[in-house]
């Protein structure tokens, strides 16, 4: 008999996995002009320091390019850089004008702020990140510009990577060629790829595989909404173009949601099912007519659904009037709920413990002589911002990856450096290092190197001598430092960025069941609360993975977190079936009402293992009773006189 081989522990197999995808070339020539050119024109016109500060704001900006829209960009950009200028200007000044005491406690403070304001989402995550480094370089690399001039040169740098993000064209507009154009081609993608995922759904419906492709399915959704609505100058869709896009969009919407409640149902459907949506891509990414669309049977009611939103999308398609995009957008309120939540409060502890610590022994140690002749101090709080992000993978993973990356980038430009010409040599070393970074990115231990080299080459080109040796130290240290802080007890509860998340997913699927049974026949609302409870499902679930691969010692406080997030996802999926059931017969049959209620009583059970309460906001099972009873009336009165 076989002994099945062994498998590694979580936070090994998390530290070993890397993300797989094709090559994104447009980001390796964005990233090859952005950083290297910068620092060539500040060497050129003998302002070095303005080259390297500028050449930092473009290699940090070219962490956070990543695909999407156009529109996304300017968000995802150039937030993160508003917000490393702001650090980078308050950094210089406190580090010229404070003593140690007052600019490590100036720094803690930073770093409380920045990881509150991490919680509230990946932008955010971003510009508390760029925050905190840039204020550290600021106060340790004591540049010879003042303070205002360092931060408009870094956010020019930054604007050079967004510039080109805006203006050059991808290779997928490039083959369409220039019928189509580029403005919109990152929209066109996103749009084509839901409808890809909602043939991938169908396909599968009736196999193992549908949970993964409803997933699937969610992360099309999300990223199609997050390209289509970016920060703009109007406040509608302001050309034809767009407002296509929009109703493409739009007219996805009910095919997600039939087909979902095709994959609830577990039956297999007709394979010509997933041409409609395999057409209707093809239309979106070519710009072109639909051309004829395959009906499926109309025997259940979210076939006969399907087709309709089939009908619906062909003249959504050939109108070209713009449709809702169905977001529920956070107000400042809620962002400050966040912020000031469970979640925040434990994610700015930790961070602040981490800086503060940091920042505090770089500078006994520099001034007891252990960096040697160069007076620069910032690496090792800058490395324990990265380090300490929970956003980049669980924390042993990302303290092995930061190490391994650190001492191989650190070797590997220790070589090179021993044999290129400088400063030519070191310019090119860098518009490499920028141009590797888009793909680094799919794994931290290579992103990690690639950006240690990126930066020694700055470095030298600015003055400092090889210092390879002392930044492999230093990171151990800040290792070692961000191990402790993880570890820390923190006032509350534990894991309670994962237990806010999971507590906001559980409201919104609430809130979404209750109005598919109160108001069934106003879809338009209920489309936004799909998707504000698919959404919040995934967030929490991406939390809960990321806490899963932890030590045990920190995994233990997420147990049981799971289940209950599988539990929200089926009762969200059924919550889908209810609502197409209810708009082709008007009302629940027994099937609806016994999962229901079968969902309810697991869920009170898991969220009771789990130690998680009642939800704090929307409605609770309890309280949703009755409108099932009353949406299950008609259907249970016709039963009886039968």
């Amino acid at each position: 008999m076989n002994r099945p081989a062994p498998r590694l522990p979580p936070w090994i197999a998390h530290a070993l996995s890397a993300q797989r995808g094709p090559v994104p070339w447009s980001a390796v020539v964005r990233g090859a002009l952005a950083a290297g050119p910068l620092l060539l024109a500040g060497v050129l016109a003998g302002r070095t320091s303005l080259g390297v500060v500028a050449a930092l704001g473009a290699m940090l900006a070219g962490v956070n390019d990543r695909p999407g829209s156009r529109r996304a960009s300017v968000g995802r950009l150039g937030l993160p850089a508003l917000a490393g200028a702001a650090g980078l200007l308050a950094g210089s000044y406190a580090g010229r004008h404070t003593g140690a005491v007052t600019l490590t406690l100036l720094l803690t403070l930073l770093g409380l702020l920045g990881g509150a304001v991490s919680a509230a989402g990946p932008v955010a995550s971003a510009v508390g990140t760029q925050l905190l480094v840039t204020s550290a370089l600021g106060a340790g690399m004591m540049l010879p510009e003042p303070g205002w001039e360092s931060a408009l040169l870094y956010l020019a740098g930054a604007g050079w990577l967004l510039g080109l993000r805006l203006l050059l064209p991808t290779p997928s507009s490039a083959a369409r060629g220039a019928r189509l154009g580029y403005r919109f081609d990152g929209e066109r993608a996103a749009v084509a790829g839901v409808y890809e995922a909602v043939a991938a759904l169908l396909d599968a419906a009736g196999t193992p595989g549908a949970t993964a492709r409803r997933a699937a399915l969610t992360a099309a959704l999300d990223q199609a909404q997050d390209a289509l609505a970016g920060p703009r100058l109007r406040r509608h869709a302001g050309s034809a173009a767009e407002r296509r896009l929009h109703a493409q969009y739009a007219a996805a919407l009910p095919l997600a949601e039939a087909a979902t409640a095709l994959a609830w149902a577990e039956r297999p459907v007709p394979a010509r099912a997933g041409e409609g949506p395999r057409r209707l891509a093809v239309a979106v990414r070519a710009g072109a007519p639909t051309g004829p669309l395959p009906a499926p049977a109309r025997t259940v009611p979210a076939l006969r659904a399907l087709d309709d939103a089939l009908l619906r999308a062909a003249e959504a398609f050939d109108s070209g009037e713009g449709g809702r995009l169905h977001t529920r957008r956070r107000g400042a309120r809620a962002l400050l709920r966040i912020v000031l939540g469970a979640g925040g409060r434990e994610y700015g502890f930790r961070v602040a413990a981490s800086f503060g610590a940091s920042a505090a022994l770089a500078q006994a140690l520099h001034r007891t002589g252990w960096y040697g002749p160069h007076p620069h101090w910032y690496w090792l709080p800058a490395t324990a911002v990265f380090l300490v992000k929970p956003d980049l993978g669980p924390l042993v993973s990302r303290v092995l990856s930061r190490a391994a990356g650190t001492m191989l980038g650190a070797l590997v430009f220790a070589g090179v450096a021993a044999v290129v010409p400088r400063p030519g040599g070191l310019i090119a070393v860098v518009a490499l290092c920028g141009a590797l970074i888009p793909v680094a990115a799919r794994h931290f231990a290579a992103l990690t190197a690639v950006i240690t080299a990126l930066v020694l080459a700055l470095l030298m080109v600015g003055g400092e001598p090889g210092a390879s040796w002392n930044r492999i130290g230093e990171t151990l240290l800040a290792c070692a430092l961000v191990l402790i802080a993880g570890h820390l007890p923190v006032p509350g509860e534990r894991a309670g960025g994962v237990r806010a998340r999971l507590t906001v997913a559980a409201d919104a699927a609430y809130t979404y069941l209750a109005h598919v049974l109160d108001e069934p026949g106003e879809r338009a609302r209920r489309w936004t609360l799909r998707r504000d409870a698919y959404r919040t499902l995934a967030e929490a679930q991406a939390a809960i993975g990321r806490a899963a691969a932890e030590l045990p010692a920190l995994a233990r406080h997420t147990e049981g977190t799971a289940e209950v997030a599988a539990t929200l996802e089926r009762l969200v999926d059924t919550t889908t079936a209810c609502a197409v059931h209810l708009d082709d017969t008007g009302s629940l049959d027994l099937r609806h009402r016994e999962r229901l209620e079968q969902l309810f009583t697991e869920l009170a059970a898991r969220r009771r293992r789990a130690g998680l309460g009642t939800a704090d906001g929307g409605r609770t099972p309890e309280g949703l009773s009755g409108a099932i009873s009353r949406a299950c009336r008609k259907e249970t009165g016709v039963t009886q006189i039968r």
